[in-house]
């Protein structure tokens, strides 16, 4: 079944907006989502009926409570938790990842190792590197090829040993698009270091495919709402073992009990509601712009809408990546870094990141921002990523991020204002670009 686009942008407001007449192309997604209908109305209605704190015998605070409830377990679908109680909430993926490392450092001697990766953005590496330092741990780091921009796996299995406590993976690179095969890697980490814990970032895998936590095998997994159309959340599902057996930094009369335990404060309960509004949006394309999809034994319906809703949303992002990597390579001095091969597509979301012979990201982004098209440039905390392609002193990467909302005639647009740019900077005598 084709996607219905023009149903699909009439939910999100923002893309109406116009600029001195323009309508605005959002290619920034990787950075966070545009939000739909469905989201700015349960923010707004959870501002109005329920804006109280917890545990109050009053009927805003039992429907806060509520809330609350329904965002758990909408989170838990989303992910394929098995229960409402293994889904946190957080202020964003950072905060969470460097909460949740505090518990986990506690439980490490001087000497045993944690491996992190070149591909990942700085969230799922620092707080891991702060970790090292305070219980005197060693890091091991694994690489990527730079010409697949790919894990060989064997190259992981070589850094797991004994004393391997932490494995952090990311599923999908902010900076060069590549999905990674954390169930497999998960799998080889648990074979040869079974007493190691591993920590999956999917902030950027959830805002183009359906996660299942189940299925990968891991033990942590975090993710952000604003960056699947929702409001500016951190989500983090942990094994509920773990999450009952770590101990949690928190205030004394805090609830001792999942979830609660590691939700330190009073939550964004609006936010928390804007995610559930997230999940309800994506769960409606599934039971209404979607092919349908067979059950599966003791899933939910809407996990089963989510799978619906993901199945012609990546076929859709499919053929925009195609059509933007296709532009892309007949442009001179372009030169994508990610996979680029249509095959391969599979292992890649539509995050699409170059760089240019003689333009840089800086002077292209801006250029592009001009014209009403909203990309990034610089290393977009994939400091790692970067250096490792030798392209932090040149200005980085400029990063253009598809979402299910934008269309082919956008992504013409970018490509024909990129060529504008390439032209008029060609050397004297070059007059016209490749065919």
């Amino acid at each position: 079944m084709s996607l219905d686009i023009a149903r699909i942008r009439a939910e999100f407001p923002a893309l109406a907006i116009t600029d001195s007449g323009r309508k605005r192309i959002y290619f920034d997604s990787p950075g966070g989502t545009q939000t739909p209908k469905s989201v700015i109305d349960r923010t707004v209605d959870c501002l109005v009926r329920s804006n109280a704190n917890l545990g109050g015998s009053f009927a805003t605070s039992i429907a806060a409570g509520k809330l609350v409830e329904e965002a758990h377990a909408a989170m838990a679908d989303m992910l394929g938790a098995a229960s409402p109680a293994e889904i946190v909430f957080g202020q964003n993926m950072t905060t969470l990842t460097l909460h949740i490392s505090r518990s986990i450092a506690l439980t490490l001697e001087p000497g045993d190792e944690i491996i992190v990766t070149r591909m990942d953005h700085d969230a799922n590496i620092a707080p891991w590197l702060l970790v090292a330092r305070d219980r005197g741990c060693v890091v091991r780091w694994l690489d990527f090829d730079r010409a697949r921009f790919e894990f060989d796996p064997a190259a992981l299995e070589a850094l797991l040993g004994d004393r391997t406590r932490v494995v952090a993976l990311n599923y999908a690179s902010n900076a060069t698009g590549t999905i990674n095969d954390v169930q497999g890697l998960t799998a080889r980490v648990k074979a040869k270091s079974p007493r190691a814990l591993v920590y999956v970032d999917a902030v950027q895998l959830a805002p183009h495919r359906l996660v299942d936590v189940r299925a990968i095998g891991c033990d942590f997994l975090v993710c952000s709402p604003y960056k699947f159309f929702g409001p500016h959340q951190g989500v983090l599902w942990g094994k509920p073992e773990l999450l009952s057996s770590l101990s949690p930094y928190k205030v004394r009369p805090a609830d001792d009990t999942l979830p609660s335990r590691f939700e330190t404060g009073t939550l964004s309960h609006e936010g928390m509601a804007g995610t559930l509004g997230a999940v309800e949006y994506l769960a409606w394309i599934g039971s209404s712009l979607a092919a349908p999809v067979p059950p599966r034994q003791g899933e939910s319906e809407r996990r089963r809408a989510l799978r619906a809703a993901w199945q012609t949303l990546e076929a859709y992002e499919r053929e925009l990546t195609g059509r933007l990597v296709e532009g892309l390579q007949r442009l001179p001095g372009i030169a994508i870094q990610g996979i680029t091969d249509p095959a391969a597509f599979d292992r890649r979301v539509p995050t699409v990141s170059f760089i240019h012979d003689r333009l840089t990201p800086p002077e292209m982004s801006a250029e592009f921002g001009r014209e009403g098209i909203f990309v990034w440039d610089g290393h977009n905390y994939a400091l790692e990523v970067i250096t490792h392609l030798g392209l932090l002193d040149s200005g980085g990467v400029l990063r253009v991020g598809l979402a299910h909302y934008n269309t082919a005639e956008e992504v013409d647009r970018l490509l024909e204002v990129l060529e504008g740019m390439i032209r008029r900077n060609s050397p004297a005598g070059e007059e016209r670009l490749e065919a």
